[in-house]
């Protein structure tokens, strides 16, 4: 078994969302978490597009998905890609 790779996409609910603080805390609530993005949008509101990587078989993208979701601050959360690493 080997790793599994997920991009996420994650969007915060207005432009006042602090995204560092946004960052630590997904950080701290998916330890896989690497090389986290800020992709601007427009208007003043940007995206998060980060990397997960989880042991394959520990968990799914989808309870990653679910956990970003419920994070305060977070208006979306979208699997973009998912890979074996």
């Amino acid at each position: 078994m080997g790793d599994v790779a997920v991009i996420f996409k994650v969007m915060p609910e207005s432009p006042e969302v602090d995204l560092e603080a946004l960052k630590a805390t997904i950080k701290e609530l998916l330890p896989g978490t690497q090389d986290i993005q800020v992709e601007p949008i427009g208007f003043g509101l940007s995206a998060l597009k980060m990397i997960i990587v989880v042991p394959d078989g520990e968990g799914t993208p989808e309870d990653a998905e679910a956990s970003l979701k419920a994070i305060e601050g977070v208006e979306s959360a979208e699997i973009e890609s998912v890979t074996l690493t």
